[in-house]
């Protein structure tokens, strides 16, 4: 987290009351809090066509058409998707970009939160804007846009021209590409879906060649080898290498750069996550069907779960992995292959301590929302909970809830959420 050995890590508790803005506006839309917890905001209406931003209390100046898309940067800075006299543009806390847009969406930043893309559509025509620097040439279709975690460049599959109907022979040629800050590679495809982004600057894509191969192209150019289909690529942190799941034969397999990187293979294999240091790969997989659990490095854990696994985590140092399991209608929390005893409504992202010794878990049970620390339960409950954040030493946890009309952020030491 941005920052964070920065925030006030004091043990004790701020309150800012949000239940008056109810009386205040029309209506009230989702809350969005700040990294840091200092913040709490809200897009807000306050008459026909009036939209306003509201901060801890406080509306920016500006009134918009439509305002959507409220979103906290990790620098902390908040910026939204807001419309004047019909045309869109990025606010960020409360200034407005020079470029104005026929619509604009999927606000992008940089791990630092320093750089902010966004894709948009200008007379029917589509590219990316970063940093308010709109990208040279548009498109006639664009998705699966992108952002490298350094900010420097935006990505995106577009289309690189028009179809009429029936112009299947040109389909079949290859209409997409992907752009690169607005250049798109030379080479076209049939389709092309997600986009990774290497720490060595390649830019990797999903991509369909003909309509029955498809395969991972890097700068452009294909994997040597063809597949029945392919999934999301993912760059490894440190050497840039690119990793993808593949079908083949049936099963699908872990490939890198083209080659096959784990023996074996399952009944489908996915949202594969890097540890930060790049040692640690692990990946969501069924090994057969209705049989899911979480490969590490090629090992799956000894549990899996019938309806699905979901939100893969690994700690910073690579040694800990969790994910979510569900049941029918119950959700799990799974720690290193091991089942917590709590059982929940709802379950979202675990949330490791920076030196993995600790996991948090934002949880819904028994109609209200609360935090499980290392299958430990908060006493308390709230009608918002929003992702909770360790210190950097993993001592204290940064609690940040809505309970009776007001918004507390609170910090708390774990020994004391977890006994």
């Amino acid at each position: 987290m941005v920052g964070v050995e920065n925030w006030d890590w004091e043990t004790g508790e701020k309150v800012i009351a949000v239940g008056p803005w109810k009386q205040t506006y029309r209506w009230v839309e989702e809350y969005q809090v700040s990294p840091d917890g200092e913040k709490i905001a809200a897009v807000v209406n306050q008459d026909e066509g009036e939209f306003r931003i509201c901060v801890n209390g406080k509306p920016w100046e500006g009134v918009f058409d439509k305002a959507w898309y409220l979103r906290f940067a990790p620098d902390g800075r908040l910026t939204a998707l807001v419309s004047e006299m019909g045309e869109w543009t990025v606010a960020v806390d409360g200034s407005l970009w020079e470029n104005k847009f026929g619509y604009v969406w999927n606000s992008l930043f940089s791990r630092d939160g320093r750089h902010i893309a966004v894709a948009f559509q200008q007379d029917m025509r589509y590219g990316m804007a970063l940093d308010d620097v709109c990208w040279p040439s548009l498109f006639v279709n664009l998705s699966h846009a992108s952002l490298s975690p350094d900010g420097r460049r935006a990505a995106a599959s577009v289309q690189l021209e028009a179809l009429q109907e029936g112009q299947i022979h040109r389909f079949q040629e290859g209409t997409y590409s992907v752009a690169d800050n607005g250049q798109p590679w030379e080479n076209r495809f049939v389709n092309v879906w997600r986009i990774a982004h290497g720490s060595d600057g390649r830019l990797a894509a999903e991509v369909r060649i003909n309509l029955y191969e498809y395969t991972i192209a890097v700068d452009g150019q294909c994997w040597d080898k063809t597949f029945e289909t392919v999934w999301e690529p993912v760059a490894n942190p440190v050497t840039g290498a690119v990793v993808a799941p593949v079908r083949r034969g049936g099963q699908w397999e872990l490939y890198q750069d083209g080659s096959r990187l784990w023996d074996g293979g399952f009944v489908q294999l996915w949202h594969q996550k890097f540890s930060a240091s790049g040692d640690t790969l692990a990946a969501i997989v069924a090994l057969s069907f209705g049989k899911w659990t979480v490969a590490v490095d090629g090992r799956p854990w000894p549990v899996s779960f019938g309806d699905l696994m979901t939100d893969l985590s690994i700690s910073d140092d690579g040694v800990h992995t969790a994910a979510l399991g569900k049941d029918g209608d119950t959700w799990r929390v799974v720690v290193d292959g091991g089942i917590w005893s709590n059982a929940f409504d709802m379950a979202w992202k675990p949330v490791f301590s920076p030196g993995g010794e600790h996991v948090a878990v934002k949880v819904e049970k028994g109609g209200g929302y609360t935090l499980a620390v290392d299958d430990h339960l908060w006493s308390e409950t709230a009608e918002a909970l929003f992702d909770p954040v360790f210190n950097s030493d993993g001592s204290k946890l940064l609690v940040k809830a809505l309970q009776g009309g007001k918004y507390h952020r609170r910090v708390v030491p774990v020994t004391e959420l977890t006994g």
